[in-house]
């Protein structure tokens, strides 16, 4: 099947080479073609350029989306939507004072989603889990990952990969699996985190290869959950079975997550709400992401990333959701990138950049999705008629999405 769009008011995020990611200056860089049209052949992009260029091509379907934008869809790193039942209950104890640290300290926070997982069936995971999928393609969404970590047993924990692994045959979008048992200490190992440490990497690690159950493994490196020591060990056992390391770090405390990450050759380093010079120095010159998540900032109300300081001193950064029930209980991208340039002050060209072809890099996806380039899947949003593309940030708590489209197929 051949598509032709054409009368686009403006294709956005056009390379004409593969890049795998933009950094420091070249993140406010943003190539767009105006008036333009798109081929898709069979679920791929095959050509673009102006409208006085358009060719002819007889055998192809045309939909003419005069006044609107295309764009290519979001590039979700970063996600925990395979959970069950939710936690408003916390949301209305931090309102009445209460800190994160303070609801985990009483058996809240992630204690509370891996009970009730644990007493979930595999079944009704993956149908609460789907709802949530459907929904986050519906707002733009056309890659994501989705991390383990509130199951905190080996049965549970598997389960939670399976239903990720089922998501994954079930749905066209790309869909990328990281385990996170480290995510807090059970409460019968609260005494005992050398026994959980081998239980996550002597019993689960290898289930988990055996079944090919996981492409990245993860670790919340922060004060009260794991060390840095800990992190050096989970990443080094991740990568003897093939996963690639991704980190929580640097969410409420900094104590040198990101420097092992660095070693390790993270894919990704996530949160970073609290930057010192000496971490935003560490990842100079390296390929591994920085990734922030400004919807749990916002839910949270706790710092920002500081992207503004982090892309001045030549950094890359992308955006993703953090889509949990603890934290931010959203999945919603359109308020991730105009969040981002609200409290963050990234600018519209930036904040896309960081939420398309470098989220599709912090999940090892840039040469399937994350722009209009020529071969990548025609995974892409075309708007609302709108004015410009920075009317996306500025309308926030909307969006402006008309349709989306996954291998050239609307959804």
């Amino acid at each position: 099947m051949i598509q032709l769009f054409k009368n686009i008011k403006e294709l956005i995020q056009v390379r004409e080479q593969q890049i795998d990611f933009v950094a420091g200056a070249d993140m406010n860089v943003l190539p767009t073609i105006k008036n333009a049209y798109l081929v898709v052949k069979n679920g791929r992009i095959t050509d673009f350029g102006n409208m006085d260029n358009c060719p002819n091509l007889p055998a192809a379907i045309e939909i003419d989306v005069t006044d609107k934008m295309i764009l290519p869809t979001w590039c979700d790193s970063h996600t925990h939507i395979v959970y069950a039942g939710n936690r408003e209950g916390e949301f209305v104890d931090r309102i009445n004072g209460l800190s994160y640290e303070e609801i985990a300290n009483n058996g809240g926070g992630i204690l509370n989603s891996a009970k009730k997982l644990q007493q979930t069936s595999e079944e009704d995971l993956y149908n609460q889990s789907k709802l949530r999928l459907e929904e986050i393609i519906q707002l733009g969404t056309g890659a994501v990952e989705i991390k383990s970590g509130y199951g905190l047993t080996e049965e549970a924990e598997l389960k939670m990969l399976r239903v990720i692994k089922r998501l994954k045959e079930n749905y066209s979008i790309p869909i990328k699996a990281t385990f996170l048992g480290a995510h807090a200490l059970p409460n019968e190992f609260k005494k005992n985190k050398d026994g959980y440490l081998k239980l996550l990497l002597e019993t689960i690690l290898p289930k988990i290869t055996e079944e090919k159950l996981a492409d990245y493994i993860d670790v919340f490196c922060e004060t009260g959950y794991f060390s840095v020591a800990d992190t050096a060990l989970i990443l080094k056992a991740g990568l003897a079975h093939g996963l690639l390391p991704k980190i929580h770090v640097n969410q409420f405390t900094a104590i040198g997550g990101i420097q092992t990450g660095v070693k390790y050759n993270a894919l990704s380093v996530d949160h970073l709400e609290e930057m010192r010079d000496k971490d935003i120095e560490a990842l100079k010159n390296t390929k591994t992401m920085p990734v922030a998540l400004p919807s749990c900032s916002y839910f949270l109300s706790i710092p920002y990333t500081p992207a503004r300081k982090m892309i001045d001193e030549g950094l890359p950064l992308a955006l993703a959701t953090d889509f949990n029930p603890g934290s931010t209980p959203s999945g919603n991208m359109n308020f991730v990138v105009a969040t981002a340039c609200i409290k963050m002050k990234m600018t519209p060209e930036e904040a896309i950049n960081a939420a398309t072809i470098n989220g599709a890099y912090a999940m090892g996806l840039e040469k399937e999705v994350g722009s209009i380039t020529i071969g990548k899947k025609a995974n892409f949003i075309i708007t609302k008629p709108i004015s410009s593309y920075a009317f996306i940030p500025y309308s926030f708590g909307m969006h402006q999405i008309e349709d989306v489209y996954i291998n050239g197929e609307k959804i």
